[in-house]
């Protein structure tokens, strides 16, 4: 099993992160999207107060109740966290090369784990344009990321709150965390990507650790 270095991408001013976007991971083949899914739309994604929001992110220990959606058009909020017993939410860009690199590794612990009580959710934030709006042209680049990198679990897009705030303020890409089935945020948080070994032994220990405390 390959054993890979913790690498992350991290944001420096916007002119650093306009030149990322820019220069970041891009593909040449045509746009992917699956049937009778409804992107077409502008979805608005501003959230309301962001200073208070990321104020609040240190402190929340809940995603708060929250609706979004999926990169294919598809609902998803805070009750589908009870399916299981510990949900590793991986937030990431599409410009980011260590974020994509590991989301075959992230699908392949979904595989291994979905029947054990744990579920894998990612979130890419990078879907806003200058209007807080997330457009179809955005849809699609996500869309292709997930197709060329195999990975099955949900992709979502940030809320209007931003998962509570917890998405407000970060700085270095990917950054992971758990929820437990109830919503709350639990654990440790970890920035970097890691190999699927590593993966592996982190969720092991968030299992215990959420077993010894309920």
């Amino acid at each position: 099993m390959r054993k890979k270095g913790k690498k992350f991408c991290t944001i420096i001013g916007a002119g650093a992160l306009f030149m990322m976007i820019l220069t970041g991971c891009s593909s040449n083949e045509p746009s992917v999207s699956r049937p009778n899914q409804n992107t077409s739309q502008p979805v608005s994604m501003e959230p309301e107060n962001t200073s208070a929001n990321a104020a609040d992110s240190a402190s929340s220990t809940s995603a708060g109740d929250f609706t979004t959606q999926d990169v294919y058009g598809n609902s998803f909020d805070k009750e589908r966290f009870q399916d299981y017993d510990l949900t590793l939410v991986n937030v990431f860009t599409t410009w980011c090369t260590p974020c994509v690199e590991e989301m075959p590794d992230l699908e392949k612990l979904y595989q291994q784990m979905k029947d054990k009580g744990v579920n894998v959710v990612g979130v890419v934030l990078d879907m806003l344009n200058e209007k807080g709006e997330i457009v179809q042209s955005d849809l699609e680049r996500a869309q292709t990321l997930v197709e060329r990198t195999g990975v099955t679990y949900p992709v979502l897009l940030p809320d209007s709150t931003y998962m509570n705030g917890r998405l407000i303020g970060i700085e270095g890409f990917p950054e992971t965390f758990f929820i437990d089935k109830n919503g709350n945020l639990i654990g440790e948080t970890y920035s970097g990507s890691r190999s699927l070994e590593d993966w592996l032994s982190i969720v092991e220990q968030e299992l215990a650790s959420l077993k010894e405390d309920s």
